[in-house]
């Protein structure tokens, strides 16, 4: 039987997590190709892909600082162009009112937080504590995103659907995490391989939730008015209200 060195594997893994991220980023293909054929991506949110650009930026930032990181300074530049491309195809259809206010989340997350880590890794920190500064931001930063279907989940147990959060998604977004573990736990980047943990484990929670309720009688949400919103027919739109309520805000009075 073969075996692999520690290097070996990295790279076997490494090569494997660009392949299903690089997947995962062509996920919301179908959604943009609606907001061409429509002309407009109203009723479509930017946060997550505002999210998503500033992360694979932030990584990509990390992989240059580190040394022979190329499997993440690759697919976290990929991710960069193909994040931005969706932000652009929402831009050119969006509201004039989506469209300041996602702007305004690009200066946000790409301009000023991603600019205020750069420079202050770059003036405060040298060498080594400058790759673990900027680590250390990347995995807190990754460890939320994770986090972040926990709300989806509370909605699948509290309305017995799984119609909020599809298995394959699921599947997929769990494969990735145990893939950047493994490539992480062999190159010994620990900044890479922890938070992966966290997202294996709510990978496994979410595909356990859709197991026990794909098939469980949906509850009647009238029921559930006082506790939920009503629900979108389409994931991505989860966030609308939040976003929708930020623009409204920001626009002038009349």
């Amino acid at each position: 039987m073969a075996s692999f060195t520690s290097k070996e594997l990295a790279f076997i893994f490494g090569i494997i997590g660009n392949i299903i991220s690089f997947l995962v980023f062509l996920a919301p293909v179908p959604t943009f190709y609606t907001i061409w054929k429509k002309k407009s991506s109203k009723g479509f949110q930017s946060i997550p892909y505002s999210v998503a650009f500033f992360s694979a930026s932030l990584l990509l930032y990390y992989g240059f600082l580190k040394t022979n990181a190329y499997m993440i300074v690759s697919i976290n530049g990929i991710g960069c162009v193909i994040e931005a491309i969706y932000l652009l195809i929402y831009l050119i259809y969006a509201p004039n009112k989506a469209k300041i206010f996602t702007m305004k989340l690009i200066i946000v997350f790409n301009v000023g937080g991603l600019g205020l880590i750069t420079a202050v890794s770059l003036v405060a920190f040298k060498g080594s504590k400058r790759v673990s500064f900027v680590g250390w931001v990347c995995a807190i930063f990754t460890i939320a995103v994770f986090a972040a279907p926990l709300s989806i989940m509370r909605r699948v147990i509290r309305t017995k659907s799984v119609e909020y959060m599809p298995f394959t998604l699921s599947f997929f977004l769990t494969l990735c995490a145990t893939t950047w573990f493994f490539y992480g736990f062999f190159v010994r980047d620990y900044y890479i391989a922890l938070p992966n943990v966290l997202g294996f484990l709510f990978g496994i929670a979410q595909m356990i939730l859709y197991l026990i309720y794909k098939n469980a009688k949906k509850v009647d949400e009238t029921k559930l008015d006082h506790e939920l919103e009503p629900p979108n027919k389409n994931i991505e739109k989860n966030m609308n209200s939040i976003e929708e309520a930020a623009i409204e805000r920001e626009s002038p009075s009349k």
